[in-house]
C-alpha cells in the first residue's frame, strides 16, 4: 500500500524516501503505463508547489503526450521544440527557472512559470521520452530536485527494461 509520508528530515531525506518508495512500486512490474502512471502520481505527491508532473513519449518522430497529474496538456511536441523537444533532442536534463525567457517555450498551463524536463534513455541510449514537471512558481527547482527527478527517471527506466 502506498502513502505519502510527512516530511520528517531536510527535503532531500525526504525525496531520497520518495525514491525508496518508487523502487518498491515499481517492482516486479513491467507494464510501461502503469510505472509511468505511478511515477507521475508519485512526483505530483512529494514535490510541494508543482502543478504538472506526466510524461512525454517518443514515437519515432516527435514527442506524444502519456501518463501525467494535472491539468489537460499539449498533445504533442516536435523535437528541438519547446523545454521537453529540447531535452529529448539533447539527450540531457533541461531546467528553466522562468519559461518566460525560454525561446520557443510551449504554454500548455498559463500557470507553470518555471519547469525541468528530464529525458528518458533506455539502456542502449535510444530516446524512450521525458519526464516534465511544471511549477506556478518561478525558479523552483533546483540541485535537490533535479537529483530527485534524474534518479527518478532511472528507476523508472530500470522497470521498464
Amino acid at each position: 500500500m502506498f502513502s505519502v509520508t510527512q516530511p520528517k528530515g531536510s527535503v532531500k531525506e525526504t525525496l531520497d524516501e520518495a525514491l525508496d518508495q518508487l523502487a518498491a512500486l515499481l517492482s516486479g512490474e513491467s507494464d510501461a503505463v502503469a510505472n509511468l502512471s505511478n511515477t507521475s502520481a508519485l512526483i505530483k505527491a512529494y514535490l510541494d508547489r508543482v502543478n504538472w508532473a506526466g510524461f512525454y513519449l517518443y514515437d519515432g518522430k516527435e514527442l506524444v503526450l502519456g501518463p501525467f497529474q494535472g491539468l489537460p496538456a499539449c498533445i504533442r511536441i516536435p523535437l528541438g521544440r519547446g523545454v521537453c523537444g529540447t531535452a529529448a533532442e539533447r539527450g540531457e536534463t533541461v531546467v528553466v527557472e522562468n519559461v518566460a525567457l525560454f525561446p520557443g517555450h510551449i504554454p500548455c498551463d498559463a500557470a507553470s512559470q518555471s519547469e525541468i524536463v528530464v529525458p528518458l534513455l533506455r539502456g542502449d541510449g535510444s530516446l524512450f521520452g521525458v519526464l516534465d514537471v511544471d511549477s506556478p512558481e518561478i525558479g523552483r527547482f533546483g540541485p535537490v530536485e533535479r537529483d530527485f527527478l534524474e534518479r527518478a527517471a532511472a528507476i523508472l527506466m530500470a522497470a521498464l527494461g
